[in-house]
Formats: C-alpha cells, sequence, structure tokens
C-alpha cells in the first residue's frame, strides 16, 4: 500500500537561498534508494480556506520505505538545510484499501458510535 508524504512548504521571500537550493540539488539521491518519486509539487489554488505556500507530494512504496528515507543518514545529513531555511508541515499519509468507500466508512462510524453507546 503506497504512502505519500505531503509538504505544506512555505519559504521566507518565496525564493530558496543558498541553502534551500542546496538541499533541492542533494534531495532526489537520497530519495530515489527507498522508491520515492514526486508527484506534484508547486503553487496551489487554494479554493477553501487557506494555503499560504506551496505543496510537494511524494510517493513512497509503503509506509516503512518513507520512514526509513525520512530517518536515513543521507537525509539527516542534509534536513538542517531544508529545516532552517523554509517552513514545512510534513505528513505521511498511507492510500485507502482497495474497495474503500466514503459511505462504507461512515457506516463502519455508526456502528461503532451505536456499539458505544450500548456499552
Amino acid at each position: 500500500m503506497s504512502t505519500y508524504l505531503i509538504n505544506h512548504l512555505r519559504i521566507p521571500g518565496d525564493v530558496p537561498n543558498e541553502e534551500g537550493l542546496s538541499y533541492l540539488e542533494q534531495v532526489e539521491a537520497t530519495v530515489a534508494p527507498f522508491g520515492g518519486k514526486w508527484l506534484a509539487q508547486g503553487e496551489v489554488d487554494v479554493v477553501e480556506g487557506a494555503w499560504p505556500g506551496t505543496v510537494v507530494l511524494m510517493e513512497f512504496p509503503d509506509r516503512a520505505a518513507a520512514e526509513a528515507w525520512y530517518n536515513s543518514p543521507e537525509y539527516r545529513d542534509i534536513r538542517p538545510l531544508r529545516v532552517n531555511n523554509a517552513i514545512s508541515d510534513l505528513v505521511l499519509v498511507d492510500s485507502l484499501p482497495d474497495g474503500f468507500t466514503v459511505r462504507g466508512f461512515a457506516q463502519q462510524v455508526r456502528a461503532m458510535v451505536a456499539q458505544a453507546s450500548d456499552s
């Protein structure tokens, strides 16, 4: 099951500084051994709410690969270049299982609520 990394990214001044550019030049080499790939990157069109900044969307083969990359010595070495020069909210989220429906999810929640109220 794929795992996605979403980075809500804000770069002060909207242009990466020298350290930010150095990070960008090195990060792909740290991702490749873990099967990660970029799916989307850039400005967003906000249709509801607020989203200052840009987005980075990446895919990894699974949660273990995403976490192994994030904690790898190679990525740890360059991570301060991003952390110290940009504001990032990074999240990992797993893809949904085959057959998932929002309606089915709502039914599961209803069943759990009913079970809790019967207790």
